[in-house]
């Protein structure tokens, strides 16, 4: 909780392609769109596609690692 929020880089040249942790699906140009989740896991930023995030809810809200989905 003392830990300062990382946030993701901004996008440009620079910005890596974002894809879905889960599935693999690659988001926009641009970063990934509101309806994506993400979440840090072992320090960790990973995003999941809105299809992943619906399939996965109440995981998700239960805190679980996606390795437990």
């Amino acid at each position: 909780m003392d830990q300062p929020t990382p946030h993701p880089t901004p996008p440009g040249p620079e910005a890596q392609p974002v894809a879905c942790a889960r599935c693999g699906a690659r988001a926009p140009e641009g970063g990934p769109p509101p309806t994506w989740t993400c979440s840090v896991e072992n320090g960790t930023r990973q995003y999941f596609c809105v299809d992943c995030a619906r399939a996965n809810l109440r995981a998700i809200e239960g805190r679980l690692d996606s390795a437990w989905w």
